[in-house]
């Protein structure tokens, strides 16, 4: 029972994050659909349910974001192994830099960086 409560609280982490210049629900799912793009592959995206689903590390990513508002967007990330164990580490990393494209209004894709 103490195994089951820890997977559920830390597979998923729910945000509420200031949109700033991300005002549409597209502009929303852009910033998360690129942030995934830059660290991973999406495989699936649902416009309609407003989810996408990534394969980031060996990690299946699952991301949903839903607008409360003009300013409030909230984003619940789940990141789980092949196995099913929850990766929290890398939901956070992934919710933060969602937050971070969102707060900034920063909706243009992100370039790899270059390496010598």
């Amino acid at each position: 029972m103490k195994w089951i409560l820890l997977l559920a609280a830390s597979t998923v982490i729910t945000a509420f994050l200031g949109s700033g210049c991300a005002t549409s629900v597209d502009g929303r799912m852009t910033a998360a659909k690129d942030v995934l793009n830059y660290n991973g592959r999406v495989y699936s995206e649902d416009v309609m349910k407003s989810t996408i689903e990534a394969s980031v590390n060996q990690r299946t990513v699952w991301v949903k974001v839903e607008p409360i508002d003009d300013k409030l967007t909230k984003v619940t990330v789940q990141a789980r192994t092949k196995l099913g164990g929850g990766d929290v580490a890398l939901a956070s990393e992934i919710d933060k830099q969602i937050a971070i494209r969102l707060a900034t209004g920063n909706l243009t894709p992100a370039g790899r960086p270059l390496t010598k």
